[in-house]
């Protein structure tokens, strides 16, 4: 999982981070789409030439991980051992993501750490010692408020179930450390004012504004009923809060307290991609953890929103999670990558389903883009030995499909790069892809050919011909030359398969090195490079086989 492009010196590092997951399952579509959703991000600011630095991991404390190790009869670092280098490191992998680091929150650069921070709120006079009843989801690891439970139904009739999960909440009461949180109501709210772009989307920023509104509570950060947990370091009958430790990963992970150098160069972090579930844990405990130890905010907080089955969130604890190898089995990896990205606009709740993915499978991807690619690599073939003939005598058509590439190209740059618009950044070049499509409908090169010709004795009428239809495929090439630097960060193997068919490298060098703010800059791909007719890009989909 190594990062790929080229990188620039001098500069900040573009940081970027996924939440740490859960260890007490699987991974499943939701956690993947986030993942997915970073790698693209990430993949971007590098083929802009940006140094970058992107973070996922695993959060693996807490008492959901100890009961759930304990229900399979391992104790809890055997469980999270195997999960990661099982299940969720191979699924990184196998949908090509490219991040930088994986943290685990078991690992000693980060416990350690995390002991460093609380220690040092608690000598601020940040923390304090109280108690606390109240109800308690263990799937959230988080006390709820009674207005937030819903009433159980059927077999939890009587009971107060948590919103998310929808689970029986349990009744706690022991004694802590609290942090201070009630008084950094009024800080956030001054950041939230100051920086109207800190929380997105705006829905997001708008329910946590309103939540802070309300009043803040003191944060309970130990927990004194379970061991499962970094030790309090000044009270080591109690275990640091799960969400406090899970939370400084992103500190840890890049050298808090271990390399002050690194430290400074990469934190804070420009985006932390969350999924709304959680956004108040990383809009308001985190930048308000941070204030009160002088640590600088990070640039944006992105909350992505729920993926949906039958208008269930997916989630193991509603039975609707689905494994992404059912996915990717069926349709490739970059069809994947691409498709949830595609299809659902970013901070938007979105569902799933099988038949609008085969559907805009074989309408986008297949028919309009990898069709492109086979039909002018078979007429580059066909008419000119598979050598890119010259770009001859361009008119308005071309001109248009130049203009249609640049506006394509500045918007899919602006969308994806800077406002995480992943959808729209992906229907501008797929729009220019339909547009590059009617361009060869409305200029018929397989008729122009008909009265082309190259020989020393062609007529000036066939020799005019002859230009046009090099132009024509050229122009073809050249767009398809852009699509793949655009697409490269979406569908990473599939654009270099269309690249290499190019014969675009050596020519013009590694896709992955390719800028995305050049990919408008018409005509660089040279006369006379190899063109090639490879696999098919996007094969014809079979029919999934029934259970």
């Amino acid at each position: 999982m190594a990062a790929t492009g080229t990188e620039q010196t001098g500069q900040r590092t573009y940081y970027v981070t996924t939440p740490i997951y859960y260890v007490n399952d699987a991974p499943h579509l939701g956690h993947a789409y986030t993942t997915v959703a970073g790698d693209v991000l990430t993949r971007w600011h590098r083929q802009r030439g940006e140094k970058v630095w992107y973070l996922t991991g695993t959060d693996e404390h807490g008492q959901k991980i100890m009961r759930t190790a304990e229900a399979n009869g391992v104790t809890p670092q055997a469980w999270c051992d195997r999960l990661v280098e099982e299940a969720w490191k191979p699924l990184w992998q196998h949908l090509d993501i490219a991040n930088d680091d994986f943290i685990r929150t078991t690992e000693e650069r980060h416990t350690a750490r995390v002991r460093e921070f609380v220690q040092d709120l608690y000598d601020r006079g940040e923390i304090y010692q109280g108690g606390y009843e109240g109800p308690y989801c263990v799937g959230c690891e988080e006390y709820k408020t009674e207005g937030e439970l819903l009433d159980g139904e059927g077999e939890f009739a009587g009971q107060k179930l948590c919103p998310i999960h929808r689970r029986p909440v349990e009744m706690l009461q022991e004694e802590n450390y609290f942090f201070r949180l009630s008084a950094y109501g009024p800080k956030l709210l001054e950041l939230y004012e100051a920086d109207p772009g800190f929380i997105q989307p705006e829905s997001a920023r708008n329910e946590v504004v309103n939540f802070v509104r309300q009043g803040l509570e003191d944060l309970s950060i130990s927990r004194s009923t379970f061991d499962w947990g970094v030790k309090v370091p000044w009270d080591d009958k109690h275990v640091i809060y799960v969400w406090i430790d899970a939370l400084l990963n992103y500190a840890t992970a890049v050298g808090y307290g271990a390399d002050q150098a690194r430290f400074e160069e990469v934190f804070p972090a420009d985006v932390h991609l969350v999924g709304k579930d959680i956004l108040r844990f990383h809009a308001v405990i985190w930048p308000a953890m941070l204030m009160a130890n002088g640590l600088p905010l990070p640039g944006r907080i992105a909350a992505n929103g729920w993926l949906m089955v039958g208008g269930e969130k997916m989630s193991k604890s509603n039975l609707t999670g689905i494994s992404p190898q059912q996915l990717t089995d069926h349709f490739g990896v970059d069809a994947y990558r691409w498709y949830f990205l595609r299809a659902i606009a970013f901070g938007q709740d979105g569902s799933f389903s099988w038949e609008d993915f085969s559907a805009r499978y074989t309408s986008e991807l297949a028919n309009d883009f990898g069709n492109l690619a086979s039909r002018v690599a078979a007429m580059v073939g066909k008419y000119f030995g598979g050598a890119l003939p010259a770009y001859a005598a361009p008119g308005p058509a071309e001109q248009a499909v130049v203009d249609g590439l640049a506006t394509a190209a500045a918007e899919a740059d602006r969308r994806v790069g800077d406002e995480l618009d992943f959808a729209g950044g992906i229907a501008a070049v797929f729009d220019f892809v339909k547009q590059v499509n009617g361009y060869l409908t409305e200029q018929a090169p397989w008729k122009v050919a008909k009265s082309a010709s190259a020989e020393p004795g062609a007529t000036a009428e066939e020799a005019e011909a002859q230009a046009r239809l090099a132009t024509i495929l050229h122009t073809a090439a050249e767009s398809l030359r852009a699509c793949a630097v655009l697409l490269h960060p979406v569908m990473p193997e599939t654009c270099r398969k269309l690249w290499d068919s190019l014969g675009a490298e050596p020519a013009l060098g590694a896709l992955a090195d390719q800028r995305v703010q050049d990919a408008g800059r018409w005509g660089q791909l040279p006369e006379g490079v190899t063109v090639t007719k490879g696999a098919v890009l996007f094969p014809r989909l079979e029919e999934p086989k029934a259970d």
